[in-house]
């Protein structure tokens, strides 16, 4: 058996790091030691899940440490890009929680640091790596059940949950504002579906609706080659809904359609993770919970094996340069109603 992946964490500013460090755990990885900055929200919780982990006082002995193979960081947005860096540049790969960074510049210098390091910078797009039902969507895809894709249509609504917000989450300096942020979720989708390399932000615009400054509606639309799509992000989940966002996907192809609920089905089944198809010969709706998560299995073997099968480095950088061009886009033109 080859040895354990030993990985650090450096920064948990964001919940995301719970999942990002049991899914490794899950794909054989062990937990060394981590560093966070202070005394973030996430800290109670991350002690209850990771009890005897250890706590390091300088994020340089986690990057010193010839042991660590993989660092992860969920710190704030603004700060993802400089540790990714730093981690590189100590030989280690890394795992980001999205966005990965959040400016061109950052974007060139990630670039430059895994041309001239080859090690892994990977981010977690965890509207699809965590949701089994875009594992099934994507298998039915490429087994061609609904002919060519033709146009994709994303809803990321998200709960504000305004108490529990950190300061950093409300200032767009730090967190790059919502297409920066959680449209990347909705431009690696795209990408990745429709098996495109690149695409164009054909439109892009945000609204500050609730609070002067703190974007709460976004929407873009995107196109590669003949394949189009739309994607639309807000901060306005009810309180009534019991998960934290409706996330919807819908596929548009040739031959048929697919349609995921993904955290809720409002009015249906129970629980999330629903696919519901239609194409020449099936119309019915399944239970895709048991998909599967193949990403973090195939990071690790990445790691091990010095491969490119869990995500192509140029994705990752490739869905990053959209998200923050779609930022710079909708911003020349910035609506603010409050």
């Amino acid at each position: 058996m080859p040895d354990a992946i030993k990985m650090g964490v450096i920064g948990i500013d964001h919940r995301h790091i719970y999942e990002m460090i049991q899914f490794m755990q899950d794909a054989g990885a062990e937990l060394t030691g981590w560093y966070t900055d202070g005394a973030p929200e996430p800290l109670n919780g991350f002690l209850r899940r990771f009890p005897n982990s250890k706590r390091v006082d300088d994020p340089a002995v986690l990057l010193d440490d010839p042991a660590i193979d993989l660092i992860l960081t969920a710190a704030v947005p603004a700060d993802r890009a400089a540790i990714a860096i730093n981690a590189m540049l100590a030989g280690k790969d890394v795992l980001s929680d999205k966005p990965g960074c959040l400016t061109q510049r950052e974007l060139t210098e990630l670039q430059s640091t895994q041309a001239e390091t080859k090690r892994i910078w990977s981010v977690c797009f965890s509207e699809r790596l965590k949701v089994p039902c875009m594992t099934l969507a994507t298998e039915m895809i490429r087994a061609g059940e609904i002919g060519d894709v033709v146009q994709t249509l994303g809803l990321g609504p998200h709960r504000l949950n305004a108490p529990a917000r950190p300061d950093w989450f409300w200032d767009k300096t730090r967190n790059g504002g919502i297409l920066a942020d959680i449209g990347t979720h909705q431009i690696d989708q795209f990408l990745h579906l429709t098996g495109a390399s690149d695409a164009v932000i054909e439109h892009a615009s945000v609204q500050s609706t609730l609070r002067p400054g703190f974007q709460d509606f976004g929407q873009m639309t995107l196109r590669a080659g003949n394949v189009h799509g739309y994607v639309r992000l807000d901060w306005f989940t009810p309180d009534a809904l019991p998960t934290w966002g409706d996330g919807r996907y819908f596929i548009l192809g040739t031959q048929g359609t697919i349609e995921l609920r993904k955290y809720v089905d409002i009015g249906g089944a129970d629980g999330g993770d629903h696919v519901l198809i239609v194409n020449g010969t099936r119309c019915e709706k399944i239970a895709a919970k048991d998909a599967g998560l193949p990403f973090f299995a195939a990071l690790a073997r990445d790691i091990r094996d010095r491969t490119e099968t869990a995500m192509p480095q140029s994705h990752s950088f490739k869905v990053s340069a959209l998200a923050i061009s779609a930022q710079i886009k909708a911003e020349a033109a910035e609506v603010t109603t409050c």
